[in-house]
């Protein structure tokens, strides 16, 4: 009843009376009330006129269910959802969830991560009350070999996100990465369970560093967060996940009509921090330089060398003048 007390008071023009409350969801007076002070109790500032009813002044940085779900606007992404305070790995959570039948578009979203998982093995801080630790569970019914380009379509939402809250000129470092003002923000780990030509579900996870103040010494050349970068503003982290999930919703549609990115290049092109700059392609059997040109439909970095084009598909791409060659 909280989640949907908190959309009908955001979405009212004005106030709320308590009797349309009570009516909507068949309880009485004293049930409202309460559910009211819960509210205020979690830290929203609810404002209660006598004859008029009530109104939302504003709310708090949480992260709970009722929070996300009364800002969602999506039809099916995170509309199935579970929070916690504190977890292992939501990517972990999302896996078994789907193997518990859970559906497509479930979402696990957490506070703080004791076990967080980036690329390659490496660890992902994730301290409590500054980021946002989530995963998007999905069963796309597609080849495969067209899973990796979903987190190229990940990392479209999520910047598209960041941009819509905070106004920060996010951008993308292929494939996954996204920087803001040249330092890292978000890291996207997505995940497969797949039988030959069948897919059982991939796990999308997502870490952004939102009210970080500070990052380990080893890091902090290259990490940042959107508080730091943003002048030391901060954001509700529920409006970035609300955000996320729609735009992820509507690029994945659009990326299902063709099962490639052929319909998204033009926008991927647009944030791709990248583009144009000299980047160094770590190959395990020859690292080589060149200029990154953009991506194919397929998700490839298209790279320029002084002999040829060269498509990469897989490895670590080093960024001159981003975080350095690393």
């Amino acid at each position: 009843m909280k989640e949907e007390i908190l959309r009908l008071l955001r979405e009212a023009d004005g106030y709320v009376s308590g009797q349309e409350l009570c009516n909507r969801f068949g309880v009485s007076r004293t049930a409202v009330w309460k559910a009211i002070n819960q509210l205020k109790d979690a830290g929203y500032e609810i404002e209660a006129q006598q004859n008029k009813g009530y109104h939302i002044k504003s709310a708090p940085d949480v992260m709970n269910e009722p929070e996300i779900k009364s800002i969602l606007k999506t039809k099916w992404a995170g509309q199935e959802m579970m929070y916690f305070d504190t977890i292992d790995s939501t990517n972990t959570k999302a896996q078994e969830l789907a193997e518990k039948g859970y559906p497509s578009g479930t979402l696990v979203v957490a506070d703080q991560q004791v076990s967080g998982k980036g690329r390659r093995g490496r660890g992902w801080v994730s301290p409590s009350g500054t980021g946002i630790f989530m995963t998007l569970m999905i069963k796309p019914d597609i080849n495969p070999n067209n899973a990796s380009m979903l987190t190229l379509v990940a990392a479209l939402a999520v910047a598209k996100a960041i941009k819509d809250v905070t106004q920060e000129d996010a951008k993308i470092k292929w494939p996954n990465d996204i920087v803001v003002n040249g330092k890292k923000v978000c890291g996207i780990l997505t995940e497969m369970s797949a039988q030959f030509d069948y897919i059982n579900h991939i796990v999308i996870g997502i870490g952004i560093n939102v009210h970080n103040e500070s990052f380990p010494e080893e890091i902090s050349s290259v990490a940042s967060s959107l508080m730091i970068e943003a002048g030391g503003k901060k954001f509700r982290r529920a409006e970035i996940i609300a955000r996320t999930m729609l735009h992820f919703e509507k690029y994945y549609e659009i990326f299902l009509q063709t099962e490639d990115l052929s319909k998204l290049v033009g926008e991927y092109d647009e944030l791709l921090v990248n583009k144009n700059k000299s980047v160094k392609v770590l190959d395990p059997k020859e690292p080589f330089e060149g200029k990154a040109m953009g991506i194919t439909p397929k998700g490839e970095l298209i790279v320029d060398t002084w002999e040829s084009r060269k498509l990469v598909s897989s490895g670590e791409v080093s960024v001159r003048g981003i975080y350095g060659y690393v």
